[in-house]
């Protein structure tokens, strides 16, 4: 009796303890999610930005997960494209968004990044993009802040969204997907999106090697950092799959490498010009494209490519629809097409010295090439790839899902490259 007193004693010690222990155990365990994407955009980040500056949490989900060197954007090499792109797999001459500023001949509209008006407007959004497939098969989605998901795409708007507005800390953005993962299963998004915009801002600014970008960057990765701990504390790190993303790079820009784009051709000969440092489109009045092009031609330097419909690359995947200029002058990376009032304005400022940054370039060019990074369960670990396309992101997010994908322009076969078998 006395050898199995102590035996006693420590059962009736570790019954209790775990009598105790349970309520505790069972209230911390997580509820098993569905498959799950938190899609995070990086504004303009450019694939080399790991290794120039400090961002040791998008290291380390480098290393363990899945890291492409390089993600070729679509042509143009701006936000709006890419990002619309990039949820639907289709090229801006299949969805619409052909660039951040356009104008629709049809109708005579202009669409431009900051009107309220035309951006939640349907009629400027082609094509399908994931978080209308979702919601079609079934599954809740939504954005903090995405391009296209402030419009009712083919009738349908995210579960969850928001009008953009640059005031909402990215604190807040985060806390908001924790809170939509803490949700109950019938009410719990599955394709979530996250958007920053910190490095794009800093890197047009300053320029992608400056220490404002690596300052962006640091404060980026820290909110992505947090997001990441508290996925670890609520033992959710290993249910949820990150993708993170650019829309496209940054090259540095000295303004006084400048082409005076008004002053090469007569403007009264056009119907519509859409200016940007990168990348004019030219719609010219009836009956003057070729004197149009003949200017251009004759008084634009090697560093500006004039392109009629007949002479653009088909690499670009860029012909065919009506918002696209007859006439485009594409600038050589580096450089930039400035009107004479914003060439005076930069003088006036005594700013013309300063190194900046752009994007709009050609798609393949080294600097215009955006970053990708994966992590999760469905996708392979400690795996690098050499490049991607965003066209072929949409496919794999429909995987991860489970869900049909819509017509689009992406390789499935770059699928299982990413995917765990």
């Amino acid at each position: 009796m006395r050898m199995n007193r102590p035996h006693t004693f420590f059962s009736l010690l570790l019954s209790t303890l775990l009598l105790v222990l349970t309520p505790f155990v069972t209230a911390q365990a997580p509820e098993p999610l569905d498959d799950t994407i938190i899609l995070i955009s990086i504004d303009g980040a450019r694939h080399d930005y790991l290794d120039l500056h400090h961002a040791p949490t998008l290291r380390r989900l480098a290393a363990v997960g899945l890291q492409a060197r390089h993600l070729q954007p679509v042509f143009p090499t701006k936000t709006f494209t890419n990002h619309y792109s990039l949820v639907t797999g289709l090229y801006p001459a299949k969805h619409g968004i052909v660039d951040n500023n356009m104008y629709d001949p049809p109708t005579g509209l202009r669409f431009s990044l900051g009107n309220r008006e035309q951006v939640q407007n349907p009629y400027w959004w082609g094509g399908e993009p994931i978080w209308v497939t979702a919601i079609k098969q079934g599954l809740v989605s939504a954005t903090f802040f995405f391009p296209g998901s402030e419009a009712a795409v083919q009738g349908i708007s995210p579960s969850y969204w928001f009008t953009y507005d640059e005031s909402i800390s990215n604190r807040q953005r985060v806390n908001t997907v924790l809170d939509w993962l803490a949700k109950p299963a019938a009410e719990r998004p599955q394709m979530i999106t996250l958007y920053f915009s910190d490095v794009d801002t800093a890197g047009h600014n300053f320029g992608p090697e400056s220490e404002e970008v690596r300052q962006a960057l640091a404060h980026v990765d820290g909110e992505i950092g947090y997001l990441v701990a508290e996925l670890e504390e609520r033992r959710l790190l290993n249910q949820v799959n990150l993708m993170i993303t650019s829309d496209h790079g940054m090259a540095a820009v000295d303004l006084n490498q400048h082409i005076i784009i008004d002053e090469a051709f007569d403007t009264t000969l056009a119907e519509q010009i859409l200016y940007s440092r990168e990348l004019v489109s030219i719609f010219p009045a009836q009956g003057n494209s070729e004197q149009l092009l003949s200017q251009l031609r004759q008084n634009l330097p090697v560093q500006a490519s004039v392109y009629s419909a007949d002479t653009l690359p088909a690499r670009f995947h860029f012909s065919g629809h009506e918002r696209i200029a007859p006439i485009l002058v594409l600038a050589e990376p580096g450089w930039a097409m400035l009107r004479r009032s914003w060439l005076e304005g930069f003088e006036r400022e005594a700013s013309l010295n300063r190194i900046r940054g752009g994007h709009g370039y050609d798609n393949s060019a080294p600097d215009m090439q955006g970053l990708f990074i994966a992590h999760g369960p469905a996708f392979r670990s400690q795996t690098k790839i050499e490049s991607i396309r965003m066209i072929d992101l949409y496919n794999v997010m429909a995987n991860i899902l489970k869900l049909t994908p819509a017509v689009n322009d992406g390789d499935p076969d770059l699928v299982p490259l990413l995917l765990k078998p």
